[in-house]
């Protein structure tokens, strides 16, 4: 049982590839969204109106969503501006 390999227009094959440098996307729950940014609930929803922090996402009427790569990234622009920051 030899099976070649089917030549493909290229499409699927870049597909792959992205699924295995990308990481499985993540919607994180509010603790753990806490628990990473180090902001109590109150703080996180003053700043999100502010638009000083990422938007959560409704999963329904009890349930708060956010995206882990827009928290990973919002920790990182804020480790960013701080090292700026210093002299």
């Amino acid at each position: 049982m030899n099976a070649k390999p089917q030549i493909t227009d290229g499409a699927s094959t870049d597909d792959e590839a992205l699924r295995q440098v990308l990481p499985p996307a993540r919607l994180l729950r509010l603790p753990e969204v806490m628990d990473r940014v180090g902001l109590r609930r109150s703080a996180i929803y003053l700043r999100m109106s502010e638009g000083r922090f990422p938007k959560s996402r409704s999963l329904g009427p009890k349930c708060a969503v956010w995206v882990e790569a827009e928290i990973n990234d919002w920790i990182q622009s804020i480790a960013l501006n701080s090292s700026r920051a210093d002299p």
